[in-house]
């Protein structure tokens, strides 16, 4: 590798598997490493990439695309079958947490057993076993059997061990946090540290807003070939065009008829929707309410170009945190995102008072969407707009009705001369 500031490079890197049926044959084929000559399924070919000290690489692609192999062949996990892999510099991968933990073991006797597979000598374990424990909140239980761990224990134990060694490779499959309430904001928290103090990340997720949030480039896998990488923001556009390309023709499920987690009416008083069993570390939507002229309520009749619509949201977070983000989304009943807007994005701060509790409005003037059926997703989110605490889905129904035969979503002003 002549470039030193390259940490990671693939050469023309494939893989493939096998689809040898019989038994023997498969064994031969495992003894001598050989592929063998008949039915073999790809899943990647020819990828070439490379990635530099401190940039952070999105991976975006429809399941089976070879996003997880690929970052499998990265972290060493798995071998190529042909090309050439080279990674310098420590990686903490977080794949499959817990994984090689024995559940007969302690809590404890788990981190010195996988600690070494991290690359943490036994001393190196031993000074960081108080902040480990410490972090994962799992208390006396440290000294308890695995096997009588809660599931969210036992995440949070592995999650905390696996990020504790400083990584200079951040590698991340699907899995932004873990956990729930107060641990998933801390999880987050402690990835964002890491990008922020230079460590190199591969994010894989299905969530594009986190990939562009997040990455300065992004890499689209479609069986197991890039299709495009570059800049996240043109390959995520190319990306979701694509997806919505290949959805076109076919009729969406009709949304839920009440799937709203938070309620509709007293959006006027959101203190008196606030809770004394609100948890720390949390955050959840109080209210929602929609209204277009003399119209309020969660179904409106608008026309294009012609009405405004205006959404009213009550919160409530931990007064500890750092304020909120709220983000709506509009989408067709096709699924197909039209647009969205975020607080975060757009510079501004949320209010709230002393018990975390307040409220924003967001006004859309002469909503210029064209006839059909739209609905809004609405996320209270972190101040960054990345972790979400709360949100609801198909929270306002939109009927569009227009004039003329303009086609498309959207209609946009315009001159003739």
């Amino acid at each position: 590798m002549a470039d030193d500031s390259v940490v990671i490079e693939l050469a023309r890197v494939s893989k493939r598997y096998s689809l040898e049926q019989r038994p023997l044959r498969r064994l031969w084929q495992q003894l001598t490493g050989g592929d063998g000559s008949g039915a073999q399924h790809h899943a990647l070919h020819d990828i070439d990439l490379q990635v530099r000290r401190g940039e952070a690489i999105g991976l975006i692609g429809r399941n089976g695309a070879g996003k997880s192999t690929l970052l499998q062949v990265i972290c060493g996990v798995l071998q190529p079958s042909s090309g050439e892999r080279r990674v310098r510099g420590r990686i903490a991968a977080l794949l499959e947490l817990g994984a090689g933990f024995n559940p007969d073991l302690s809590g404890r006797e788990n981190v010195r057993l996988n600690g070494p597979l991290l690359g943490m000598t036994p001393a190196q374990i031993e000074g960081r076993m108080d902040a480990i424990i410490d972090f994962a909140g799992i208390g006396e239980f440290i000294d308890q059997p695995v096997r009588s761990y809660s599931s969210g224990m036992f995440v949070r134990l592995a999650f905390s061990m696996a990020t504790s060694v400083e990584p200079d490779i951040l590698v991340i499959d699907e899995a932004l946090s873990v956990g729930d309430g107060q641990f998933a904001r801390k999880s987050f928290d402690r990835i964002m540290t890491m990008k922020d103090r230079g460590a190199t990340i591969l994010f894989c997720s299905h969530s594009t807003y986190h990939v562009e949030a997040i990455c300065s480039r992004v890499l689209w896998l479609d069986q197991g070939r890039v299709r495009k990488v570059g800049d996240a923001a043109p390959v995520i556009a190319a990306y979701n065009d694509f997806i919505g390309g290949e959805a076109h023709g076919f009729e969406a499920a009709a949304a839920p008829d009440a799937p709203v987690a938070v309620p509709m009416a007293g959006a006027d008083d959101p203190q008196a929707a606030a809770s004394a069993d609100f948890r720390p570390g949390q955050g959840r939507l109080l209210s929602l309410q929609a209204r277009s002229g003399e119209q309020v309520g969660r179904r409106l009749k608008l026309h294009t170009a012609a009405n405004d619509l205006q959404l009213d949201i009550a919160y409530e977070v931990d007064p500890a945190l750092p304020a909120p983000s709220v983000i709506m989304a509009i989408f067709t009943r096709a699924g197909t995102m039209v647009a969205s807007a975020g607080s975060h994005n757009d510079g501004v701060e949320l209010p709230r008072d002393a018990r975390g509790v307040g409220r924003t409005s967001l006004t859309l003037p002469k909503l210029p969407l064209l006839k059909g059926d739209y609905f809004i997703n609405v996320f209270l989110a972190c101040e960054r707009g990345l972790h979400y605490y709360n949100s609801a889905l198909y929270a306002f129904e939109l009927e569009v009705t227009q004039d003329g035969l303009e086609q498309g979503v959207v209609t946009l002003e315009h001159h003739w001369s």
